[in-house]
């Protein structure tokens, strides 16, 4: 029976089973608050609003 000889790191593990690397362009939606194109389900880069809420400050430069 065929066993692994060592153990899987973490990183190699997720690498393998990240389907961000495998997307061409990774899925995009709008932020409610600024416009900008940012990752579903996370916090703007932006502006730091999700789903209407301040949860980041972000500074302007």
């Amino acid at each position: 029976m065929a066993v692994p000889k060592r153990k899987t790191s973490k990183a190699r593990r997720d690498t393998r089973r990240s389907a961000v690397s495998k997307l061409e362009m990774p899925a995009m939606s709008k932020c409610s608050n600024c416009g900008a194109f940012k990752a579903p389900h996370r916090v703007c880069k932006q502006c730091g609003y999700y789903k209407g809420v301040a949860v980041l400050k972000i500074e302007e430069d």
